[in-house]
């Protein structure tokens, strides 16, 4: 099963401080933001834009990598996770805007950004829409970068298999519903053909305008411990269907007690890293 898109639930307080309270003490985000803003070409910026920012885990990435004149704008729907970025983020030249990633144009003007970063968000929009309002804000010659979780894009880093040395906990999780709360796991191929992959991402890119410059399947290690943590974030917690979050959370535990912490436990993602063509004479 594909993981959840996790669409809902993101303006809620009580996720957006466990969700940043993930951030600070595990590397997953940390780290694929830093990958992401090493490849927008931020040395020279003046303004990059944080699309899906969530509470700043990849502004603080940017702002690490820009000149110190450079602003970042992080744009985000959930008035919830800003709220906990503005608290903890303090650098004067970050600032908010709540929106839709959908609505960017409303919010900045054409031509005006050098490059747009996404992190884990953009399978969550309605990419043909967000596209085409990253082309309009994108300077010539900017780099719109962003990545898609693997089993969105298709995709396995070879990492991820090679690693595997037991069921994954999301499996001992519906392992133990089924067992324990008479829970009915989907068959194995409702989940039919992935979401987002890089053909159907190519062509949206092309038809607004921005070339594809760079791909590469990634993987990002962790531990059995992380990805508990992780799916302890409300809006990630499992299985779905009519359960409360208590119940997940003993669910998780049980299916937790299963593993051994310190076991790798590896993602893939797919990241894409496109251009808008520079102007000719």
């Amino acid at each position: 099963m594909a993981p959840q898109d996790a669409i809902l639930g993101w303006d809620e307080d009580s996720n957006a401080e466990v969700y940043n309270a993930f951030t600070l003490a595990h590397p997953m985000y940390d780290a694929t933001s830093r990958d992401l803003a090493r490849r927008g070409h931020l040395a020279d910026a003046s303004l990059v834009v944080d699309l899906c920012g969530g509470a700043g885990a990849t502004a603080r990435a940017i702002l690490d990598l820009i000149p110190a004149r450079a602003r970042v704008v992080s744009v985000d729907s959930a008035a919830a996770m800003q709220r906990v970025g503005r608290r903890i983020l303090t650098d004067a030249r970050l600032s908010w805007i709540t929106a839709p990633a959908e609505r960017l144009v409303d919010h900045l003007h054409a031509d005006s950004a050098d490059a747009v970063v996404c992190n884990s968000a953009i399978w969550k929009t309605e990419t043909a829409a967000v596209f085409a309002a990253v082309a309009h804000i994108l300077r010539p010659g900017g780099h719109f970068v962003f990545n898609i979780g693997g089993g969105f894009a298709g995709v396995r880093h070879p990492d991820e298999l090679s690693a595997r040395t037991g069921p994954s906990l999301n499996t001992l999780i519906r392992q133990v519903a089924a067992e324990g709360h008479g829970y009915t796991p989907p068959p194995k191929d409702a989940d039919g053909p992935p979401k987002l992959p890089l053909e159907t991402v190519t062509a949206q890119l092309s038809a607004v305008g921005l070339t594809v410059v760079g791909t590469e399947v990634t993987a990002q290690h962790g531990t059995m411990a992380e990805k508990k943590a992780w799916l302890s974030i409300p809006v990630f917690a499992r299985p779905e269907g009519d359960f409360t979050h208590a119940q997940r959370m003993q669910i998780l535990d049980d299916a937790y007690a299963m593993t051994t912490p310190d076991t790798p436990a590896v993602t893939s993602w797919l990241v894409v890293v496109t251009q808008r063509p520079e102007a000719t004479a």
